[in-house]
């Protein structure tokens, strides 16, 4: 994914707004909006404000997120159907597996208007996709390992779903950082989005190569599985570790010193702008959509002194 400039607004922008408590409607002239998420995780609460945001902010939709039973490509297409069935005349999904659901997904897209987010599906009828290049995030985690290892180092990557685009291009892009140094990205390992097996798959790893300098979680909670993993085998401080996304406990590693820092995406603005756009769009203004149907927003490095100053401004956005 080519980087974009379309959209420049400060970081910390759309965090500094305040989530008022979603409007709940069950009124039938309301037309319905729905963010489908790809599995279970608190990486999705900044959405979640995100769409309380935008629903406080648009009292005549019913703006609704939605988690899949399993992070599974049968159940978030089940999902989605039961949507349509319903009535919903919008849907934004983070797609499980772009690469196996582009018959799923352009049935949905068929029905109601599609966009997508997190991890794209270029490849179906989706009006267009709002979130993070992931390519530039993965180029982001590469600065991060050369600054820590710049006598170089050998990496192992762990990751939710091995076939999603967000983990491809992320893997891709740390890959394509990283040429012509000494630092190499030799495994990635996947979970299905399963926290247990996240964290066994990093003890095995600490088993299966001795050798591993370097550790990096590619989904918002495989930083945090890691953290454990080496806390649990005293081995904290010893290896590298690259995060991603701002789970407390990546956090406080980053605060700490024992993660080096943490590459952070913006959930919450992919919701708010991404649910107003949806709605702009079902009123006949495509304006916002773009003639190459990206929408990025940009990724941030967050270092150990950049810390305190997130972390409030996560809580401005929460309203706590």
């Amino acid at each position: 994914m080519k980087q974009l400039k379309r959209n420049t607004a400060l970081f910390f922008a759309g965090l500094m707004l305040s989530a008022a408590p979603i409007a709940v409607s069950h009124a039938a002239d309301k037309p319905t909006l729905a963010f489908v998420v790809n599995g279970a995780s608190d990486f999705w609460k900044a959405a979640e404000a995100g769409v309380k945001k935008a629903q406080s902010e648009m009292p005549d939709y019913q703006m609704e997120l939605k988690y899949p039973e399993q992070a599974a490509v049968a159940i978030q297409q089940r999902l989605m159907e039961d949507l349509v069935s319903a009535g919903v005349k919008g849907i934004m999904v983070s797609a499980v597996d772009p690469k196996t659901q582009t018959d799923g997904l352009n049935k949905i897209g068929s029905q109601t208007a599609l966009f997508t987010t997190d991890s794209d599906a270029p490849k179906t009828n989706r009006v267009a996709y709002i979130g993070s290049s992931n390519i530039d995030a993965g180029m982001q985690a590469a600065e991060i390992a050369k600054k820590a290892m710049p006598d170089g180092g050998k990496c192992i990557g762990f990751v939710g779903l091995l076939g999603a685009d967000n983990a491809k291009e992320r893997i891709q892009g740390m890959k394509d950082g990283l040429k012509g140094t000494k630092i190499e990205l030799t495994d990635v390992r996947g979970d299905d989005i399963d926290q247990t097996r996240a964290k066994k798959n990093v003890e095995d790893a600490l088993v299966a190569s001795p050798d591993v300098t370097c550790m990096v979680g590619f989904y918002s909670y495989n930083t945090p599985r890691i953290y454990e993993a080496l806390r649990d085998a005293g081995k904290l401080g010893q290896i590298t570790v690259v995060g991603f996304d701002d789970d407390p406990i990546t956090l406080g590693g980053v605060k700490e010193g024992t993660i080096a820092a943490t590459v952070v995406q913006q959930p919450f603005e992919w919701a708010y702008q991404g649910m107003k756009l949806m709605a702009a769009y079902l009123k006949g203004d495509k304006s916002g959509v773009p003639s190459n149907g990206l929408i990025i927003i940009p990724t941030v490095i967050i270092g150990k002194d950049d810390v305190d100053k997130y972390a409030a401004s996560l809580k401005a956005m929460s309203g706590k």
